[in-house]
């Protein structure tokens, strides 16, 4: 046999062979592929479904933030608006749960009403009761009883943004 055949033979059984792979290619392309986005097997659904899925699976209690038990404390309802609060010398700014602060501008310190303390996100360490809190960090509070105060022996007042629920005692 001569070269010239050997090519065609060649040509004609690798051009085959390419065009059966694309037949089995487009087969195979949607086999496992069984509903259509959107079809009853494959719902879309709103997130204002599913949020009142979630509310019905957990009994249909919102989250309520919480109530002061003297009329000198201040509550402010939970939410996830940032807000900046002032914070005089001798005022704790308690935490709601779930609660996010970041000191903005002066000296403060950790307030715990129990041995744990209050995660500071910004470094990965939990600050416990009275030690200082570093300005621009993300102090996250877990459980309610926590809160920061102006550090001892200072007459400044702290600016800090508080995301979620909070309260100003005196």
């Amino acid at each position: 046999m001569n070269r010239t055949w050997k090519i065609a033979i060649a040509a004609v059984l690798v051009g085959g062979g390419l065009w059966a792979g694309s037949l089995l290619n487009k087969s195979a392309e949607g086999a496992g592929v069984t509903s259509q986005p959107g079809s009853a097997d494959d719902p879309v659904v709103t997130k204002s479904y599913v949020d009142q899925q979630i509310q019905q699976a957990l009994g249909g209690a919102k989250a309520t933030p919480p109530t002061s038990s003297s009329p000198e404390e201040a509550t402010v309802p939970s939410n996830n608006k940032v807000e900046v609060v002032t914070v005089k010398p001798g005022e704790k700014l308690m935490a709601a749960a779930g609660a996010e602060f970041i000191v903005r501008v002066g000296k403060g310190v950790v307030y715990s009403s129990d041995s744990n303390g209050v995660a500071d996100l910004t470094d990965g360490l939990d600050i416990l009761n009275g030690k200082p809190v570093g300005n621009n960090h993300l102090l996250s509070f877990p459980r309610e009883g926590r809160g920061i105060m102006v550090e001892d022996g200072n007459k400044n007042n702290l600016t800090v943004m508080v995301r979620g629920g909070y309260r100003i005692e005196k």
